[in-house]
């Protein structure tokens, strides 16, 4: 990806954390962006080659804040509360991904190519957490009798409620991230 696509999708993120994916205009995106609308066209074709590269986007950034601090960790299950957690955080970044995260989302109920793809980051960063819980479960961290990915699928979709609660206004960060750790605990046992 060039720096111009780079810088481009940057402001897609922005603007759909401002006004929604219904409220992304191409206009605005190419003020935002410093572009022209013809550069944007030229780049990703039209407005769903936009938002499809916008969910591409915003899943690689998510595991470009979460994996790298993650890989940090004293061990497996230290990596999966960060893994997780760092998805619940109060920064300019998360917050903008994370509302961008969840307008695609929502979009991809009315777009079965949005969907499609939707359900392939959505696999991939279950199978990503489920691969960290295999692991605790091999250092003896997770008790042996959990499975790894319904595990992974109820903690990211509760990760998601969760942000979406936060980012509403409807439960500040440290009571959602409280709640995640106290889930973890729960599905996962004490460690």
């Amino acid at each position: 990806m060039s720096e111009r696509q780079k810088s481009i999708l940057e402001a897609a993120v922005r603007v759909i954390a401002r006004t929604g994916v219904r409220g992304l205009r191409v206009e605005e995106l190419a003020a935002e962006a410093g572009v022209s609308t013809a550069l944007i066209y030229y780049h990703f074709g039209d407005r769903a080659g936009l938002l499809r590269q916008t969910l591409e986007f915003v899943s690689d950034t998510a595991g470009d804040y979460t994996t790298e601090a993650a890989a940090a960790a004293e061990n497996p299950r230290a990596e999966l509360e960060l893994l997780l957690l760092l998805e619940i955080q109060d920064n300019p970044v998360t917050r903008a991904n994370s509302v961008a995260w969840g307008e695609l989302r929502a979009s991809a109920v009315f777009d079965d190519g949005l969907r499609e793809q939707l359900s392939d980051s959505t696999a991939v960063w279950v199978g990503e957490v489920a691969d960290v819980i295999q692991r605790a479960m091999a250092a003896g961290l997770i008790p042996a009798t959990v499975d790894p990915v319904d595990a992974a699928e109820r903690l990211t979709a509760l990760v998601e409620g969760l942000s979406e609660r936060w980012l509403s206004g409807s439960m500040a960060v440290g009571r959602a991230q409280e709640l995640l750790r106290a889930a973890i605990t729960m599905e996962l046992g004490d460690g």
